[in-house]
């Protein structure tokens, strides 16, 4: 189950991954000087990333536990 672990440690490494690039484009957006509707859009763009890379990133947690578990 060794293989478990090292999977779901580079599955939660892509969700990691994903939450620094969501919060570098939140931080373009803002430093872009953008409208009020265009920061939002662009927020809301990247709260979707966010959610997607925090599940990513939670489910390769649950696949190291369940190789612990299982190991």
């Amino acid at each position: 189950m060794e293989i478990l672990i090292w999977i779901g440690a580079a599955v939660s490494a892509a969700g990691l991954a994903g939450i620094l690039w969501g919060a570098a484009r939140v931080h373009r957006a803002r430093r872009a000087g953008l409208d009020d509707a265009g920061l939002r859009a662009a927020l809301q763009r990247a709260v979707a990333l966010n959610l997607g890379a925090l599940m990513v990133s939670m489910l390769g947690l649950m696949l190291v536990v369940l190789g612990i578990i299982l190991g």
